[in-house]
């Protein structure tokens, strides 16, 4: 007999729709890398990369509107968001078509960030939920590395370039301080999910 204490919107449930849309997201990310090194179309995989950049809400939206948010879901979208900037920054970095330091700051604290979550993790502290300043960041930094890449693109006219060029530093500025700003709030936060994971309780958001 089915446990009716569980409810039906079950955040143990791993195939969900939600889950379905990040994984067709994740699958998109070697198609990005074919498109800029296999056919050498930067303003193809710049359309790419922003497209999976801004569907980013979606698989949030259809979790919160239909019931389905799972615990795989809050774990596997962030992981999948953070795989996917990494592949787009270093692709880009590698073309040169983001000044190097600016790519260098958003791949290295990517990495840290990676690194002290699966830390945390590993030492049995609680998953911790993405912050909204750090959604908002990571939205922000996805519209302006297609921006950068498109940009770099010769094929296109010189007046599009360059108004890609200012969306790029518009929305790339702006990102890049709330991600440091997210970033540093990692470290709390992820020092009470330590002590709320290993007291059995869920940590505070």
């Amino acid at each position: 007999m089915p446990d009716e204490t569980v409810p039906v919107g079950s955040e143990r449930r791993v195939l969900t729709a939600p889950n379905l849309i990040t994984t067709v997201r994740l699958l998109c990310i070697p198609v990005f890398v074919w498109l800029l090194f296999g056919l050498d179309a930067p303003a193809a995989a710049a359309l790419l990369l922003a497209f999976l950049g801004a569907t980013d809400w979606v698989d949030g939206w259809v979790a919160r509107r239909y019931d389905q948010v799972s615990e795989l879901g809050k774990a596997f979208d962030p992981a999948v968001d953070r795989l996917l900037l990494i592949v787009g920054v270093v692709s880009i970095i590698v073309v040169g078509a983001v000044p190097l330091w600016f790519g260098l700051v958003v791949v290295v604290r990517e990495v840290l960030l990676s690194i002290w979550v699966v830390g945390l993790l590993a030492a049995g502290g609680a998953r911790m939920d993405v912050t909204f300043i750090g959604k908002t960041g990571t939205l922000l930094l996805m519209v302006a590395f297609p921006a950068f890449l498109a940009a770099s693109d010769d094929r296109l006219p010189s007046w599009v370039t360059d108004v890609l060029t200012w969306v790029a530093w518009g929305t790339g500025l702006p990102g890049l301080v709330c991600s440091l700003i997210a970033f540093a709030g990692y470290v709390p936060r992820g020092l009470e999910s330590l002590r709320s994971g290993r007291g059995g309780a869920a940590p505070s958001t």
